[in-house]
């Protein structure tokens, strides 16, 4: 099972005691860029990289603020979540 924590300028997913992947941000007044997520090709295919931009997008939420999608991923899975659209700023 995965564990997702904040960082001071990431969030970072783990699986195994290992830390597998992570997704930059930087805050902005009430705007969080996120501009590159990666997951480590080793651990690809089993949805990380999903429940990591999805513990991120709670967070900005949770906050009331917006994001923007800087990352390609992060804004294909935007698109791919309709329910998340309105934390696009």
């Amino acid at each position: 099972m995965a564990n997702v924590t904040k960082k001071q300028d990431r969030y970072e997913i783990e699986t195994d005691g290992q830390t597998v992947g992570h997704a930059i941000y930087r805050v902005d007044g009430d705007v969080v860029t996120m501009p590159h997520t990666e997951v480590d090709p080793a651990f690809g295919g089993r949805g990380l990289a999903g429940e990591l931009v999805q513990f991120a997008l709670d967070d900005v939420r949770s906050q009331g603020l917006k994001v923007d999608p800087a990352c390609p991923y992060v804004a294909k899975w935007i698109d791919r979540h309709p329910d998340y659209q309105d934390l696009l700023a």
